[in-house]
């Protein structure tokens, strides 16, 4: 007959056993061999190594040494008075040479320089192997007497080309600073600006009545509109202001031949 020891050590029919039961797996843990990583070795680093001089060296030659990639070409666009082909000449872009030596900013300044006309230009290298030339043109504002023939202003005072014949809808400029002060403070090229600024803000009625812009000194303008009638602007300050009263002095005075606004405040009329 079995002890009392005997009936305690087992529990229903179960085996008793001196070892622990297994531990269950953990969450997310790894349920294969970690695989060693293994680092190039020094063929194959060799390799790579020779692969990248390979590729670097047939990047150079194709930009430098083939004829893939030579300028064959150039193109302009953006032309208003000047023609495409006088821009490409004048751009003298060396041909038969690699796109990507030529040196674009050159081309820029030597198409500034032979054609003033132009006020910017954009070179792009067009792969494989074209300059295209992006141009914008000066606008002229006034045109100055010279020679019997007319030298185009623009906007900025600048003087950019000569024309054979007085273009029309622009005012003449008339510059007879002389010896006045200032034309030493200011120059030629601020008076150009401050005649442009004057004609540029008249409204459009009044603009195509401006037939002559005389400038004597940098606060001393006239204007000269169609039907012999003259206007004393002064400077080129509080053009708004001017060119509203003047519109007003010439629908109330319309007999009248002479204005005076350069003082906007206390206009003046005569002639009439």
């Amino acid at each position: 007959m079995a002890g009392p020891t005997a009936a305690r050590s087992g529990t229903k029919g179960a085996p008793v056993s001196g070892r622990a039961p297994a531990e269950p797996a953990r969450a997310g843990r790894r349920l294969w061999p970690r695989l060693p990583l293994r680092r190039p070795g020094r063929r194959g680093l060799i390799i790579t190594l020779i692969l990248v001089l390979l590729l670097g060296g047939f990047a150079v030659w194709a930009l430098y040494g083939s004829n893939w990639l030579r300028v064959s070409g150039v193109k302009a666009s953006g032309t208003r008075v000047l023609t495409p082909g006088e821009v490409i000449e004048a751009a003298d872009a060396p041909l038969r040479t690699p796109l990507v030596s030529v040196d674009t900013d050159a081309i820029a300044a030597r198409l500034r320089h032979r054609l003033p006309r132009i006020k910017s230009v954009d070179v792009v290298r067009s792969w494989p192997h074209t300059i295209t030339l992006k141009v914008a043109e000066r606008e002229p504002e006034l045109v100055m007497p010279e020679g019997g023939k007319y030298v185009e202003v623009d906007a900025e005072g600048v003087r950019f080309a000569t024309v054979p014949a007085l273009p029309k809808g622009l005012p003449a400029l008339q510059l007879a600073a002389g010896d006045a002060p200032s034309l030493d403070r200011f120059g030629p090229a601020r008076l150009r600006r401050a005649a442009v600024e004057v004609v540029s803000g008249l409204p459009e009625t009044l603009h195509k009545q401006v037939k002559t812009v005389r400038v004597t000194s940098y606060d001393a303008i006239t204007l000269e509109l169609a039907g012999k009638r003259t206007v004393v602007w002064g400077s080129s300050e509080h053009g708004p202001r001017k060119a509203a009263v003047l519109t007003a002095l010439l629908k109330a005075a319309r007999d009248a031949h002479h204005f005076d606004v350069s003082v906007p405040s206390a206009p003046a009329v005569s002639g009439s």
